[in-house]
């Protein structure tokens, strides 16, 4: 077996490479499929494994920008990742993964985010799970909101696609700016992701629904959602995608208007974080039959500019000493972050941890006293995981409302 790995070259070779995680979930991309994905997929960070010149694996990366405590940054978005069955345990996908994280750090991306969909691979690459997911479904007849809530305010409309094109990556936009976990969405992205409705991406559900809220006559929150009628039985579903507002206020309003369509026998949520306030909004919150699952993982390719990058809660100085990294041996040793900047140092650690766990801990989605409970990081010093949590806090949890 001569294994090779580098960058596809064309159109036809993205196909194959994206084919080998579709084998997985009984995709194989068309021509029109995979048409869009060049315009947020350049083939340069496409990487393909090669035995023999066929292709058998595949490993990409979208040049996103994701909001970390303080505001938005480049970062990796590691997508489609796969080996065919064929070529499973020859070290195809570390050497894939190798070669991807290389040349993110070349191009001076300090960090590195993917969803994992399988949670036991990408330790061993140096991720951290950074962020929970919560989902939800629900028996509508159950649902209702807890008394004492504000009255309706505002107004929702359906809106066409022309419509929504103009309002909602807005919207989105002044919520990516100060929400940890979001990612930059380009236009193109936008249309080929939302605005585009084909009939083999509804899951044998209708068409995308878009519901505008409008506060004091401006644009202040959003829904898209799709019905989805049982086929066996008179039964309706209604599959919230995605929905979200400006402010507390249009959140509640934008749920309020979800919660109340009417006809529906279930109701379903997804990708919401931890602390969400539907929670708070219903009078029955254990009704809403939440899941929690793993929500996006991180990895510093850089340690020194990742820390650096983002913002603190807490002044002062913490030393942290990072005790190994599975690619990047100069990522090890000790760091001192003082005045917002992160530097080399010879100081006596507050905590010591490895690269998965400082990816766990970056977001602010898990605390330091949380991993040294599960023994995930080692106080060095007394008062250091009390200093690395209030460095490290954050006001809410990290969300990432997209699989990427």
């Amino acid at each position: 077996m001569a294994i090779r790995v580098r960058t596809v070259r064309s159109t036809e070779e993205l196909a194959t490479a994206l084919g080998a995680i579709g084998h997985y979930f009984g995709w194989e991309p068309t021509a029109e499929q995979v048409e869009p994905w060049l315009s947020y997929l350049p083939l340069d960070r496409m990487h393909a494994a090669l035995d023999d010149g066929e292709i058998v694996g595949g490993a990409g990366v979208f040049p996103f920008e994701m909001t970390v405590p303080g505001g938005p940054v480049p970062c990796a978005g590691v997508t489609v990742v796969g080996v065919h069955p064929t070529h499973r345990r020859r070290g195809i996908l570390r050497r894939m993964m190798t070669a991807q994280l290389e040349d993110v750090r070349e191009r001076g991306e300090p960090l590195a985010s993917l969803w994992a969909s399988e949670d036991t691979i990408y330790g061993r690459y140096g991720y951290g799970p950074a962020a929970q997911r919560l989902d939800a479904r629900m028996e509508k007849v159950w649902i209702d909101l807890r008394p004492g809530l504000p009255p309706r305010e505002g107004q929702v409309r359906l809106v066409d696609r022309d419509e929504a094109r103009k309002t909602i990556p807005r919207l989105y936009e002044r919520i990516r700016q100060r929400t940890t976990g979001f990612i930059l969405r380009s236009p193109d992205w936008w249309q080929t992701r939302f605005f585009e409705d084909p009939e083999w991406r509804r899951g044998g559900a209708g068409p995308m629904n878009r519901a505008l809220l409008e506060l004091d006559g401006r644009p202040a929150g959003y829904a898209l959602y799709r019905i989805y009628q049982y086929p066996t039985e008179w039964k309706r579903s209604l599959r919230v995608i995605e929905a979200m507002g400006v402010d507390a206020r249009a959140t509640r309003e934008i749920f309020r208007f979800l919660l109340g369509v009417d006809w529906m026998d279930e109701i379903e949520l997804r990708m919401l974080p931890v602390d969400h306030p539907v929670w708070h909004l219903v009078s029955r919150p254990r009704h809403l039959g939440t899941k929690l699952t793993d929500g996006v993982w991180m990895r510093l390719v850089d340690v020194g500019a990742a820390l650096s990058t983002r913002s603190y809660a807490a002044g002062g100085r913490l030393t942290l000493e990072v005790v190994s990294d599975p690619l990047f041996a100069d990522n090890v040793g000790t760091w001192t972050i003082s005045d917002g900047v992160a530097k080399r140092s010879s100081r006596r650690p507050d905590v010591r941890l490895d690269v998965q766990a400082l990816g766990t801990v970056y977001l602010g989605g898990f605390s330091f006293a949380e991993l040294a409970r599960a023994e995930r990081v080692e106080e060095a010093a007394r008062g250091g995981i009390a200093r690395a949590d209030a460095m490290f806090r954050t006001d809410a949890a990290p969300w990432c409302p997209e699989i990427f």
